[in-house]
């Protein structure tokens, strides 16, 4: 499979952006996603996932994944936005039901997109 992201761009605090990852060569409901983010001479981190059976996870608040799979994308919506949330973000997908959390743990990932935060 093979993952394309977009939907970065500069917004300021407070706002909100969602990212889309768009997947091809095979279905996407078929792979459980992570979305993660990496800040400059920061390592990558977890942010949200879904799993293989989940259409939307919205657990960690400000940041909601959901799964379309009629258009076999995922998107990643991030409101309240801050400047600590700048990053380049992510998305990644594994063969696995079951979400993982370390960077890793996943066999395709995106060509990333940049969000940056203003305060």
């Amino acid at each position: 499979v093979q993952l394309q992201a977009s939907g970065g761009g500069l917004v300021e605090a407070g706002g909100s952006l969602r990212l889309s990852c768009a997947a091809s060569g095979d279905a996407f409901n078929i792979y459980a996603v992570g979305w993660f983010r990496q800040a400059p001479g920061k390592e990558r981190k977890f942010v949200v996932g879904l799993r293989r059976s989940e259409s939307t996870n919205s657990a960690q608040g400000r940041f909601i994944t959901s799964r379309d799979n009629a258009k076999n994308t995922v998107y990643l919506q991030m409101n309240s936005l801050t400047p600590e949330d700048t990053a380049v973000y992510y998305c990644a997908a594994r063969s696995q039901k079951d979400i993982g959390l370390g960077p890793y743990e996943y066999r395709y990932y995106g060509q990333g997109t940049q969000v940056t935060v203003s305060s």
